[in-house]
């Protein structure tokens, strides 16, 4: 059975995407198509708060592109020598806190310790850091155009002061309507679309419907967390399933359930 998971590559240590490679071991056939792009903007703005982490508590990462920013940041103009010998050892003096696996990951790489890697969404962490925290200096928050704002809500519910940066915005990717095209005419109709983002699905869904046709009702929606399923919900859909957490396994759990639910021991 195949499934089309809207959101770009990611690979392994083994060289392939763990979405597809869990799916796989379900006997599902997933193919990726990305349906998202992002540009990175301020990022001297940024590297100027960066270079002054006595100014802050700590840093919040809360997406991949954001830890991107600073990588970005580092290689302009060579600073990576005063990050490795000075800055990065400073910001480890502070709380660094992240959401999920694929943002810790990256964190990791640019030396940074790091906690809260386990809250799946912005809201659990921002609980957990309610839970830990009473700074009297801000964190600092990199973070998209796109951003919820329930983080920065509840942190000034709770009195922790915050300094949003912008430093990338989610823009459509380009390709999405040849490449859904495509899939469509060599693969057919999927029996499962999966969509990791509300903006994702806000830029792929009308192309979806157009090519699926009177079909999109025997089509099962999955979505890789609440807030997206919440989206989904919104357009009038039905969501099929939610992954217990936004992981590879617990997603590939989830769609085999309602795809194979005579396999379920």
């Amino acid at each position: 059975m195949k499934v089309l998971l809207l959101k770009d590559a990611k690979e392994d240590d083994c060289g392939q995407d763990p979405y597809i490679k869990e799916l796989g071991l379900y006997g599902l056939e997933a193919t990726l198509i990305p349906v998202l792009s992002f540009e990175f903007q301020s990022l001297s703005n940024f590297f100027e708060k960066l270079s002054h982490p006595e100014d802050y508590g700590g840093l919040i990462f809360t997406s991949p592109r954001a830890v991107e920013a600073v990588e970005l940041c580092l290689e302009k103009d060579n600073k990576t020598e005063g990050w490795e010998k000075t800055l990065k050892e400073k910001w480890n003096t502070k709380s660094v806190y992240v959401v999920g696996k694929a943002t810790a990951s990256l964190v990791n790489k640019i030396g940074l310790n790091f906690e809260g890697e386990n809250c799946g969404n912005a809201e659990k962490l921002a609980e957990y850091i309610c839970s830990r925290e009473s700074p009297v200096l801000p964190l600092l928050f990199p973070c998209g155009t796109l951003k919820r704002e329930a983080l920065p809500h509840m942190l000034k519910d709770k009195g922790i002061p915050m300094e949003s940066v912008t430093v990338y915005q989610t823009i459509p990717h380009p390709g999405i309507r040849k490449n859904l095209r495509s899939y469509y005419s060599k693969q057919g109709i999927p029996a499962c679309v999966t969509f990791f983002s509300p903006s994702g699905l806000r830029y792929s869904l009308r192309h979806i419907q157009e090519l699926s046709g009177d079909s999109i009702d025997q089509i099962k929606l999955a979505a890789i967390g609440p807030t997206t399923a919440h989206a989904v919900a919104a357009e009038g859909l039905l969501v099929s399933c939610t992954a217990e957490s936004p992981t590879p396994q617990a997603l590939a759990v989830a769609i085999r359930l309602v795809l194979q639910p005579l396999h379920h021991c």
